[in-house]
């Protein structure tokens, strides 16, 4: 876990602190802090960090503005929302300005150390109802059909896969779903990364959202 720096963006100074304290005992390494937009941009800019802890409500804007600033400075961060907001514009909004999950502050510590880990390794992480919530938007845009015409075609088993990793399950939980081998799952994701000319499952999930399937 040391190797995985992390920056904490939040406008509570004292949550802050004790969010920071919590990732630096669990083995972290935490290279910055910031209370706004303007700051956290501007601190990433430098730091590069490997996971950006976000809140919703800043001293200067919004989470979901601070996502965009942080990325367009670190393209190679990774944002995790951790909010006490889960408001549907918040969690929406917040994924298609880039963030790779959403987690309220109701969290437990150990579901956050798991959860910026898993962050870090390119996984969608989402409150369990969020991750229902953002499956229900794809849904709704599937229905409605893609932008820009006709998508990649997939097969039937990657467009279950595609559904189960927008709902923020790892491989193994989907293997399990499914009941397929650890090594198929990843073999369809990777398919369905290639076809629609994606990066990452944080990507495919950005996809599920904003895109839709046939």
């Amino acid at each position: 876990m040391a190797e995985i720096t992390v920056m904490v963006v939040d406008d509570h100074p004292i949550w802050r602190a004790a969010v920071a304290r919590d990732l630096d005992a669990a083995g972290f390494r935490v290279v910055a802090e910031a209370d706004g937009v303007a700051a956290a941009g501007r601190r990433a800019a430098v730091v590069q960090p490997t996971v950006v802890l976000m809140d919703m409500s800043l001293t200067d804007g919004s989470g979901t503005d601070a996502t965009r600033s942080v990325l367009a400075a670190s393209p190679r961060s990774r944002v995790l929302v951790l909010s006490a907001s889960s408001e549907r514009d918040d969690v929406l909004g917040a994924v298609k300005a880039g963030a790779s999950g959403y987690l309220v502050k109701s969290a437990s510590a150990s579901e956050l150390v798991d959860a910026v880990v898993r962050t870090a390794a390119g996984h969608a992480v989402f409150t369990p109802g969020l991750a229902g919530l953002v499956l229900g938007e794809y849904r709704r845009i599937s229905a409605t059909g893609p932008k820009g015409g006709a998508g990649p075609s997939l097969t039937e088993r990657e467009t279950e896969v595609l559904r189960l990793v927008a709902k923020g399950l790892s491989a193994k939980q989907i293997a399990s779903k499914l009941v397929l081998s650890h090594r198929t799952v990843e073999n369809h994701v990777q398919a369905t990364l290639r076809k629609l000319q994606l990066a990452n499952r944080v990507e495919l999930t950005r996809y599920a959202i904003e895109q839709g399937l046939d």
